[in-house]
């Protein structure tokens, strides 16, 4: 499923802060019983740890710098003086080297399913996974075919001659898993989320968002684009001169399906996400695409409809297949061919394509070794068949159930803020309650794993491999259409770091990989695990009345359950979170640039949700072991604890390129602001560091911020 609406803890799935790697525009059973309303305040988490231990190293906190003037630099600046960026990083935190760890298991993995596929169980997720691995490294064979697995594509590009041959093979493309100008895949009905419907959004970009197009500050950027578009063209034969034109094609064609799409802030707004249309409605907005036809090469029927979510995109999308030349069509679907295709064809086009989106839009000096471009590889052709072996080796009952009460304590403080709010009436609390009670807390790993039959994956033809499994994934994702929505089924691979909210589901997520420190301790202290994963619990939690998911009821659906004076006092409260992050500019070379308090609202109340209800989660916890609130470890209290394991999880150094891209597309603050923003508005903080009212770490009177 594509989920496009999915509330990640971080941007990226790969856990590197960072875009996808094309650098493209990609998109997002019965509930679990709730807990009894009565239910007692729940025991310690690590009550069965006979002491606890210390995990939180005090010598890493700099008493150079005053906790209440710059937490983040107290908590985190020395760690992050002490760990450069590696070379083949665009970031180096917390998040990052679990990620690492994470990798390193499935390396072995993958090692060991490659040298054993030959004697594994024919068609096997092992030997699929072996035969893919394997295939991947042979970088000698690989460079050996060149670009040759992609000539028939090219060749197909060259033989257009029309506007209908251009719909012909951009609906083929689309059949085989390739995915051309557009996106296309399945998704919760927002008027009705127990079914599922197509949903068609705007892509087809090479550069990050529209305003890299038309922005002066961006021409540099714009000309190392065309420069790489040049010598994609060449590597697949292309004369200098013929390549040139062609860049310039392919800039003036992307620059006028720029202007037609919508600002990452602008598909905030769930307006613009969802346009349901029946067929012929759609085929008025797109009369040279005929929608029938298009569904028909897909081996769908559609029956009331689907959402074209991005009318306008659509419209120029049209205007282009009947005003842009065929030449223009056919150097812009060529080099976007080439583009997708790089990361499996030979080391030149692999090259060419990490100096543009790698060293130039991100800054990365070096490109990651190929072992790890190979598993992402796997990952995204295979990620939840290597998330089976994942858990097999790394999960534990045990873990599983330790973070289970923690999800069930953190869940508990949540409902006793929404009961106890001040500023919501009776009528809206019962609604958001009704909510709480559909939460579905997934944990781990899928209760049912997804079948790999019918995936055919073949020894040593690594770019065919990858399109056989791009074809499988696609048409599993839109062999959902028309069918009841799955709540149990996962958005997120359980070997990610990472933890979601999906509101068309009302569920919360957290695979895995993430249950383990800096987040969670089996023997560490209350204090150091609430502040850690309990309080990504509470984020992932909090997603579900944030400013997108407070227009989801508990049954996924879109729709309106506050008061007219609650939803105004939430408007109020949330808008004075976006002045706040508005505020934050954290480039020192750059202080024009702001973050964008509209673009991060959805992360910035979770965050503040999340600590707040975790905090209180923690102290619900201590009030059953009076002895364990009073001690002192390391010389810090409990509360201290608490939020020194908060900014722990933020402590993250990003190269100057990246952290501008992130400002310009990412819905997350940077980490350095995501450590201080939430606590700098929880008197909790003010106290336990014994801060004064006018300190920078503590927003007092009408500044401070309070939702959840």
């Amino acid at each position: 499923m594509t989920y496009q609406h999915l509330k990640p803890l971080i941007l990226a799935a790969s856990v590197t802060f960072a875009l996808a790697a094309c650098g493209k525009q990609e998109q997002a059973a019965a509930p679990a019983p709730a807990p009894a309303a009565s239910a007692p305040a729940a025991a310690s988490t690590t009550a069965s740890a006979a002491k606890p231990v210390s995990v939180f190293d005090a010598n890493e906190l700099d008493s150079s710098i005053n906790a209440c003037q710059d937490f983040n630099g107290f908590v985190n600046a020395k760690w992050i003086a002490a760990n450069p960026i590696p070379s083949d990083h665009t970031s180096w935190g917390a998040f990052n080297q679990l990620a690492e760890q994470s990798l390193n298991t499935q390396h072995d993995l993958v090692e060991n399913a490659a040298k054993n596929a030959a004697q594994a169980q024919a068609g096997s997720i092992d030997q699929k996974i072996g035969w893919l691995y394997q295939a991947g490294m042979d970088q000698d064979a690989v460079n050996k075919a060149g670009f040759d697995p992609l000539k028939p594509k090219l060749d197909k590009i060259a033989a257009l001659k029309n506007t209908a041959d251009v719909v012909s093979f951009i609906n083929d493309s689309f059949s085989h898993g390739d995915q051309q100008v557009f996106n296309f895949g399945s998704g919760a009905d927002f008027k009705d989320a127990s079914n599922q419907i197509g949903f068609a959004q705007q892509s087809g970009l090479g550069l990050p968002t529209r305003d890299y197009y038309t922005d002066p500050k961006q021409a540099e950027l714009r000309d190392a684009y065309k420069a790489y578009i040049v010598k994609s063209l060449t590597l697949t034969g292309v004369s200098d001169a013929d390549a040139k034109k062609q860049a310039d094609e392919v800039l003036a064609f992307e620059t006028e399906l720029a202007k037609a799409s919508l600002s990452p802030t602008e598909l905030r707004d769930l307006d613009n996400e969802y346009h349901f249309v029946s067929v012929p409605q759609a085929d008025k907005v797109t009369p040279h695409f005929n929608w029938e036809k298009f569904f028909t090469a897909q081996g769908l029927t559609i029956d009331k409809g689907f959402s074209l979510s991005q009318p306008k995109f659509f419209t120029e999308f049209d205007k282009l297949l009947a005003s842009a030349p065929i030449s223009q069509w056919q150097a812009y679907l060529r080099f976007h061919a080439i583009d997708d295709a790089a990361p499996y064809l030979s080391t030149a086009f692999q090259d060419n394509r990490f100096d543009f989106y790698g060293k130039t839009l991100s800054g990365q000096p070096e490109q990651k070794p190929l072992w790890k471009r190979v598993l992402d590889t796997v990952n995204t052709s295979m990620g939840e068949a290597l998330g089976q072996l994942y858990v097999a080796k790394e999960f534990t009952p045990e873990a599983k159930q330790r973070a289970s009460e923690l999800v069930t304590n953190v869940r508990e403080a949540l409902k006793e803020h929404i009961e106890h709010s001040d500023w919501m009436s009776d009528a809206t609390k019962q609604k958001a309650i009704d909510k709480w009670n559909k939460f579905l807390p997934k944990i781990g790993y899928p209760d049912h794993w997804r079948s790999w039959d019918g995936l055919d994956i073949k020894q040593g033809d690594y770019y065919g491999d990858v399109m056989a499994a791009a074809k499988f994934n696609y048409d599993y994702d839109i062999g959902h259409i028309g069918k009841k929505t799955d709540r149990t089924e996962w958005g997120m691979t359980p070997q990610t770091v990472n933890a979601y909210y999906d509101p068309s589901t009302n569920t919360i997520n957290f695979p895995a990989a993430i249950l383990q420190p800096p987040f969670f301790y089996p023997n560490g202290d209350d204090a150091i695990n609430y502040g850690g994963i309990g309080a990504v619990i509470g984020h992932e939690s909090s997603h579900g009345f944030d400013d997108q998911g407070s227009q989801f009821d508990g049954d996924g659906n879109k729709a309106d359950w506050w008061t007219a004076q609650d939803k105004s006092q939430f408007q109020a409260r949330s808008g004075k979170l976006v002045d706040q992050f508005n505020g934050y500019a954290p480039l020192k070379d750059k202080p024009d640039l702001h973050v964008n308090g509209k673009l991060t609202l959805g992360e910035n109340i979770a965050d503040l949700g999340g600590l707040n209800v975790a905090y209180d989660a923690l102290q619900n916890s201590l009030k059953n072991n009076p002895t364990e609130a009073q001690q002192k470890i390391d010389g810090y209290t409990q509360d201290q604890r608490y939020f020194l394991s908060w900014a722990r999880v933020w402590r993250n150094n990003m190269r100057e390129k990246t952290a501008e891209l992130r400002l310009n597309t990412d819905p997350h603050a940077p980490a350095s602001l995501r450590a201080i923003g939430a606590p700098s508005n929880m008197p909790a903080f003010a106290e336990a560091f014994q801060c004064k009212p006018t300190d920078p770490m503590v927003r007092a009177g009408d500044k401070q911020v309070k939702i959840w």
